[in-house]
């Protein structure tokens, strides 16, 4: 749990809301306390293996007073899908994963159409993020590189259908491939309003 600490602490310095925890069913017990504690009509969420881990989403289809906002629904046409998260923009939460983030109390993302880090930088009164401890990196140079070298080509390898250079190298080319996963990036470096963003730190190795 050191290192979960040493970057909860520059988090919170930087005026993020930090919990740690020890593993996903702690995790899922964080998330349903925020959820009990805002009453929110409206969940929306960002795709992310981590956040899929915790069993949350599941739960919250569960909850009466609160619609998932499922933008990632296989069973609805794209345009139904998109629209969904367009909607998420003004969710009264959004619940999402990191790529990177650093000891210095810096996040990093990038996305390919921006719809999981658009709601991030502004929308939704709260947001909640979750990360294992395998996306905490040093610095924001060592976030990119991890962006570029581990997050972007392992999400790129679990979608087949994508001609891009890195799910055959494993790295990234800054390529021009229609395809092409790293289109827009996010640094959030403070938080604002102080404590809009919650994080929670698991100490597992989780995600991309």
């Amino acid at each position: 749990m050191e290192i979960l600490e040493a970057c909860a602490e520059a988090l919170r310095r930087h005026r993020f809301e930090v919990e740690t925890v020890r593993d996903t069913a702690e995790a899922l017990a964080a998330l349903q306390a925020a959820v009990a504690e805002r009453h929110p009509r409206t969940v929306g969420f960002g795709e992310s293996a981590t956040l899929r881990a915790t069993g949350f989403l599941e739960w919250v289809r569960t909850q009466e007073d609160t619609t998932l906002l499922d933008g990632f629904d296989a069973a609805l046409p794209r345009n139904e899908r998109m629209e969904i998260r367009r909607q998420a923009l003004l969710s009264d939460l959004f619940v999402t994963g990191i790529n990177a983030l650093t000891l210095e109390g810096s996040l990093h993302w990038t996305d390919k159409t921006g719809n999981r880090i658009a709601p991030l930088a502004f929308g939704p009164r709260k947001v909640i993020l979750v990360a294992g401890r395998n996306k905490i990196v040093a610095d924001r140079t060592a976030a990119e590189e991890r962006i570029r070298e581990i997050a972007a080509p392992q999400n790129a390898a679990q979608h087949p259908e994508f001609r891009t250079p890195c799910i055959h190298t494993g790295r990234c080319a800054d390529c021009d491939s229609p395809d092409r996963l790293c289109n827009t990036r996010l640094e959030m470096l403070r938080c604002q309003p102080a404590g809009r963003i919650k994080i929670v730190l698991i100490d597992q190795n989780l995600g991309l």
